[in-house]
């Protein structure tokens, strides 16, 4: 795990009754929900694929990969269209969430790495836990979220 820079922006989003985050610097865009063009024999997280100028972009369904029930999309739902820096080559994916916050910075002195035990996700996809307004956000490390078979399953449907 890798600590937070201090003054280090974040994406705060919502899934489920959890505050998750992503580095400012992987975002690329926060798009509406849009039609998705279905994947066959895709894993239960790969929703599909939408275009985004021009792209073919995976979208995962954060819930999904987490191990939580799919729920339907609300007017709050976003797709958070992210670059991740892959040990092959950077993937360009959108992350189903139920709601974004906003762009803000952990409270100071409130970031540390995550127990090894008693936390609900898997610490290896955390890349610190900090608070927000006295709430947990967990600072996914999206390199992490996904297996080396994952990534080359994504890159392939990306291409």
């Amino acid at each position: 795990m890798t600590g937070v820079a201090r003054g280090e922006k974040f994406v705060t989003l919502g899934v489920d009754r959890e505050i998750f985050a992503v580095g400012v610097d992987a975002v690329r865009e926060i798009l509406d929900p849009r039609p998705m063009a279905a994947l066959p024999h895709a894993p239960a997280f790969l929703s599909g694929i939408i275009d985004v100028r021009g792209d073919a972009v995976p979208v995962l369904d954060l819930r999904r990969k987490l191990g939580l029930a799919p729920a339907p999309l609300t007017e709050h739902s976003r797709i958070v269209v992210v670059e991740v820096a892959m040990p092959e080559r950077d993937l360009v994916l959108g992350l189903l969430t139920d709601r974004v916050f906003e762009v803000t910075e952990l409270d100071d002195d409130s970031v540390g790495e995550a127990p090894e035990i008693g936390v609900r996700w898997r610490s290896e996809y955390i890349r610190a836990i900090g608070r927000r307004q006295g709430r947990f956000v967990v600072v996914f490390d999206l390199a992490r979220l996904f297996g080396s078979e994952e990534a080359a399953l994504l890159a392939d449907v990306a291409e």
